[in-house]
């Protein structure tokens, strides 16, 4: 008879259909010691009338009938051991693996029956009804309908779409999390800890639903039982001194942008767009969901509210910052000229007015012309670099209280602020206003300004809106 590894990690390859698995708890030893426990006569004739076996691979091969357990997942199901791809071809095995899979298939139809609540409700279609749920709710953005729609689609892809809910176990979220980590993230990478943790999140909250719905019994959750979630690696967030800030920013002033090509807008507003991440402190969502309107020039405040394009992350979300001097140089003239639309800067790539959902390639263009790599500057460095350059401004000729950084950042305290947000940069300028000129830290530049200005108004093909 061959052996029978308890790997968690091979059974993740190996990819088990839905009454296969059985966790950790049916590794070898276990099996072992089921083998020696006694049991009735007329227990092992119940069982050996459910296994039924099928030619497969050179040899007869168990599978299960429990097609009366279908309330509760049950079916025909393949006898598989841990760490095998195929049924077993052991009769003893056989025995065991359905003895662990009745159990379970009971423990499944007690709860319900306890809980007064004998629905079957399947992965896949559960996840369906939930989105429709949170859609209807009017309360989460189509983005984020989009990406739980995604993370959910793959939990669907790893467990089984015709996976019971009240079946998915502890062991089950390990192996899916190791999965996850292993995955390519197309940036030859694998996927962050911190993606992984929303995937989790997002399952959970699925969970959270079937309990309210007695779909589970009262306090199942796999995802927060599960109590070792990968946790991303704390270190400083990159940001950008004020010198750096300032190139970028003339960088992004000085490109002009190639016309566009089979009817796509080219993006004319690579500085506005920049200079208002830089200047407010905006999450990405929330800058690229600003209205013109959310600008006003007369009472020199840039407002972040929620709207049609996107909500905002928390209630103290919404709050004004103020229109600094450099941002309103930025878009006073850009107002003026602005092609009618509802959106600051909106995109075209559908034909109609919608936010821009991925302008890193616009970011590449305008950072290499400044002298970085493509792919060093991304828009989160701008909400920390703003941080870190108004906590450096003074009020009324005091230092700017935390506080107030914290307000218009969107924080609720200034916790975030002390512990996240704010950078001690070797370059301090203390001034009234937040601002990055170049004309300011031309000696700090040096050669980096002179590059740049010798390339001039370059143009670059494929920044398209």
């Amino acid at each position: 008879m061959p052996s029978l590894p308890s790997s968690v990690g091979r059974l993740t390859q190996l990819g088990w259909a839905r009454g296969a698995p059985c966790g950790d708890r049916c590794s070898s030893a276990s099996l072992s010691r089921r083998r020696s426990e006694p049991s009735t006569r007329e227990d092992e004739m119940n069982a050996r009338t459910r296994i039924y076996w099928r030619e497969r691979g050179g040899a007869k091969r168990a599978y299960a009938d429990l097609r009366d357990y279908a309330d509760v997942g049950g079916g025909r199901e393949a006898l598989v051991a841990p760490g095998e791809k195929l049924a077993t071809a052991d009769a003893t095995t056989a025995l065991v693996l359905l003895a662990r899979r009745l159990e379970e298939l009971d423990a499944a139809r007690r709860g319900r029956t306890l809980h007064g609540e004998t629905r079957h409700a399947t992965l896949a279609d559960f996840a369906s009804a939930h989105l429709v749920a949170k859609a209807e709710s009017q309360k989460f953005t189509e983005h984020w309908l989009e990406v739980t729609e995604k993370c959910l689609h793959r939990a669907a892809g790893f467990f089984g779409a015709d996976r019971d809910l009240a079946s998915i176990t502890v062991a089950d979220v390990r192996r899916w999390t190791k999965y996850l980590l292993a995955m390519r993230n197309g940036r030859k990478g694998t996927m962050s800890a911190s993606s992984v943790r929303h995937h989790l999140s997002c399952l959970s909250n699925l969970y959270k639903r079937a309990r309210a719905e007695r779909v589970v019994p009262s306090g199942y959750d796999p995802v927060g039982d599960f109590d070792e979630k990968p946790s991303p690696r704390r270190a400083e967030a990159k940001w950008l001194e004020m010198p750096d800030a300032a190139v970028l920013l003339e960088a992004a002033r000085t490109y002009r942008p190639a016309s566009g090509k089979g009817g796509w807008r080219p993006v004319s507003f690579a500085y506005q767009l920049i200079a208002t991440f830089l200047l407010t402190g905006g999450r990405e969502s929330e800058v690229l969901g600003l209205e013109v309107d959310d600008v006003s020039l007369d009472r020199g405040v840039v407002t972040f509210r929620p709207n049609a394009w996107r909500r905002l992350k928390t209630a103290t979300s919404h709050r004004s910052v103020p229109l600094w001097p450099q941002l309103r140089e930025a878009l006073e003239r850009y107002l003026a000229e602005h092609p009618p639309s509802r959106l600051l800067f909106p995109g075209y790539r559908t034909g109609e007015e919608a936010m821009l959902t991925d302008f890193r390639k616009l970011l590449d263009t305008v950072a290499v012309r400044a002298g970085w790599k493509p792919g060093e500057i991304r828009s989160k460095m701008f909400r920390h670099t703003y941080c870190a350059a108004r906590l450096q401004t003074v009020d009324h000729g005091a230092p700017v209280s935390t506080y107030t950084v914290a307000r218009e950042m969107g924080h609720g305290g200034e916790a975030m602020v002390r512990r996240v947000y704010g950078h001690l940069g070797q370059m301090r300028h203390r001034a009234e206003a937040v601002e990055y000129r170049v004309e300011q830290h031309a000696a700090k530049l040096g050669a980096r300004l002179e590059a740049l200005r010798g390339v001039g108004f370059g143009t670059t093909i494929g920044t398209t809106a």
